[in-house]
């Protein structure tokens, strides 16, 4: 399971961009309680999203020329640079170079080789966000891919993630854990897209899952508050109760109960 004690691989941050920062913020606050901390001018509208006093998230507005609004999982790395290089070698694509953001830490962002978007954080005083698993926070990480070998291959070159493939509603699904981490820290998933999927044009993206305590109820409100339907509630044996939507502006998510919640 996720925790805030970080470890390099494991997802330490996640942001939203938006074309609408406001309206975002008003639709993810109704849904789970979150205050938006909006970091100024200098920060080109960037601000973290908070529960409780604690970062739960970010949000920014759409900066790339084409992008879509998508939430987007940052993972932990000693050494940004290092890290593109790896990517580089390994045939992704480099979105953004390392960067510092101010003394809070470093960041790079890339595209892998089947076309999902994701980002490292190499932390300075900022070491990830503040609260996970917790009710109304981020608890799993999901690739839908258009090529789960492939994924596969790439992110272990990179992060040296630990995989365990599980059968599931026919398929395969493939558990992520931190290198040597255990199954006591799995993190996320990878699932390959199905074959009607891949004729729809679906893409590779990275989804995030957060902890609800009435998956029903949240999702109910979700959708009464503009968000379109991909995966209505339902029960999948041994990992909880479930729900996946677009969000108002068309960035993917999910919602979860686990089973040991």
């Amino acid at each position: 399971m996720l925790t805030t004690t970080y470890v390099p691989g494991a997802p330490n941050w996640l942001d939203l961009g938006s074309p609408d920062v406001d309206a975002a913020a008003t639709f993810y606050g109704d849904l789970f309680g979150w205050e938006l901390q909006t970091m100024g001018p200098e920060a080109g509208g960037y601000g973290f999203f908070q529960l409780d006093g604690k970062t739960v998230a970010a949000i920014g507005p759409l900066t790339e020329e084409g992008a879509t609004s998508a939430w987007t999982p940052y993972f932990l790395t000693a050494d940004a640079d290092a890290t593109t290089k790896a990517v580089e070698q390994a045939g992704g694509t480099v979105r953004a170079q390392p960067m510092d953001v101010f003394t809070a830490g470093r960041l790079a962002a890339y595209t892998d080789p089947t076309g999902a978007e994701f980002a490292v954080w190499q932390p300075g005083d900022t070491k990830g966000l503040g609260a996970v698993t917790d009710v109304n926070t981020l608890s799993w990480t999901e690739l839908y891919t258009t090529d789960a070998a492939a994924a596969k291959d790439f992110y272990r070159s990179v992060f040296s993630w630990d995989y365990e493939d599980m059968p599931f509603a026919g398929a395969t699904y493939t558990v992520v854990s931190p290198s040597g981490g255990g199954q006591d820290a799995t993190q996320g998933g990878i699932m390959q897209l199905p074959q009607e999927n891949l004729d729809a044009g679906s893409r590779s993206e990275w989804h995030p899952y957060f902890e609800v305590a009435d998956v029903d109820a949240t999702f109910a409100k979700a959708t009464e508050r503009g968000a379109t339907t991909l995966i209505a509630p339902m029960e999948a044996e041994g990992v909880g109760r479930i729900a996946m939507f677009l969000d108002p502006f068309g960035a993917p998510l999910a919602i979860i109960r686990g089973s040991g919640g």
